[in-house]
C-alpha cells in the first residue's frame, strides 16, 4: 500500500519514514491545552485549518484581514478557541473541535461514474456515499479525480493534513495508469517531459513509461506533481491521442492496495498514519530547507 518514498518497491503495508529531520511541525502537540475550567482549547489558527479553509499561515493572514470573529467579535492571532467559542469566517460557522490524538486516513478505490463532491444538482452518485460514516468529524477529500476517472483517492479527518498533501509548494507526486489508442514517440514522451503549453500555463510529467497492453492499446505509468483539473487528458490531447481510461495507482508515498477493490475502501490504522505523517514531515522539511553551501574547490 505505501512505501518509504516515491520510487521505492510496491506493496508494503505501511510508509517507512525517511530519516527524521528537523520539521517545522514539531510544536504541533503543544498548540492544544486546556483553559483553568479544563476545557479543551487550541489556536485559532489551527481551528480553521482543521477545519480545511486553507493552511496555517493563510488563515493567520484572514485573522489579520479581519475575516474572522469570535464570540461576534474581530479575532486576533494567538487567541485560543474551544467548543463553546462562536466562531465565523464570513457567514460561515466554524465548529472548534480539538484533536484527540492522531487524524484518520482512508483510502478509497473510486470507480468511474461517481463525483467527488457531496452535493451535485445532477444527481450523480458520490464517493462520499460510500465511505464509512464517524461521528464527530467529517471526512475531507484530498484533491479530486473527475467522473470518468478512477482509482485512488485519499480522505482524511483533519483539514490540516490535507491542505499539507495538497499545497502546490511541496509538489507531491501523482501516479497514473494511463491507457491511449497507439504509441507514443520517442520526441512526444519528451514533450510531455520537458513541458507542454496549455491554456492555464506550461504543464510537465515527472516520468513516462510504456507499460505494454493489448492491440493497438497502450498503457503508460504517468507521474505528476500537481493536481490540475484533467490535465492529463489535456496533455495526451494536445498530442492527438484519446485517454480511454485513466486510474490513479499512488499519491505521495500511497500506493493503491491490491486487495482494496472498486467502491471499497480501508482505513490506516493508527501505527500506519504516525508512520505516514511522520514522512510527510520529513519530506516537507526536506523541501524547505535552504540549499547546502557549496563547499571550497582545492
Amino acid at each position: 500500500m505505501t512505501r518509504p518514498d516515491n520510487r521505492g518497491p510496491r506493496g508494503k503495508a505501511e510508509p517507512a519514514p525517511r530519516k527524521a529531520r528537523p520539521t517545522t511541525h514539531s510544536n504541533r502537540a503543544r498548540d492544544s491545552d486546556a483553559d483553568g475550567d479544563g476545557n479543551a482549547t487550541q489556536k485559532l489558527q489551527k481551528t480553521l485549518a482543521q477545519a480545511g479553509l486553507g493552511s496555517r499561515r493563510t488563515m493567520e493572514e484572514w485573522i489579520s484581514d479581519g475575516r474572522v470573529t469570535v464570540n461576534g467579535k474581530a479575532a486576533t492571532l494567538g487567541m485560543r478557541v474551544g467548543s463553546g467559542d462562536q466562531i465565523k469566517v464570513g457567514n460561515r460557522t466554524i465548529r472548534a473541535r480539538p484533536e484527540a490524538g492522531v487524524p484518520r486516513v482512508l483510502i478509497y478505490h473510486k470507480p468511474e461514474g461517481e463525483i467527488t463532491s457531496r452535493n451535485d444538482p445532477r444527481g450523480r452518485p458520490s464517493v462520499f456515499d460510500h465511505l464509512p460514516k464517524i461521528s464527530g468529524a467529517r471526512w475531507i477529500s484530498v484533491g479530486r479525480l473527475d467522473f470518468n476517472s478512477c482509482g485512488l483517492l485519499l480522505f482524511t479527518t483533519s483539514g490540516e493534513l490535507a491542505n499539507r498533501l495538497m499545497h502546490p509548494r511541496f509538489e507531491m507526486e501523482r501516479e497514473y495508469a494511463v491507457r491511449i489508442l497507439g504509441n507514443l514517440r520517442e520526441d512526444q514522451a519528451q514533450q510531455l517531459l520537458n513541458g507542454i503549453e496549455l491554456e492555464d500555463g506550461v504543464a510537465r510529467c515527472v516520468s513516462v513509461e510504456l507499460r505494454g497492453g493489448e492491440g493497438s492499446n497502450q498503457w503508460y505509468h504517468v507521474v505528476l506533481r500537481e493536481g490540475r483539473n484533467r490535465e492529463i487528458r489535456r496533455l495526451f490531447e494536445h498530442l492527438g491521442f484519446t485517454v480511454s481510461r485513466l486510474m490513479r495507482v499512488r499519491y505521495g508515498p500511497v500506493e493503491l492496495p491490491a486487495r482494496v477493490k472498486r467502491g471499497h475502501s480501508y482505513e490506516l490504522s493508527a501505527d500506519e498514519t504516525r508512520r505516514f505523517v511522520k514522512w510527510l514531515d520529513a519530506a516537507q522539511a526536506a523541501a524547505e530547507a535552504p540549499p547546502a553551501p557549496r563547499g571550497r574547490r582545492a
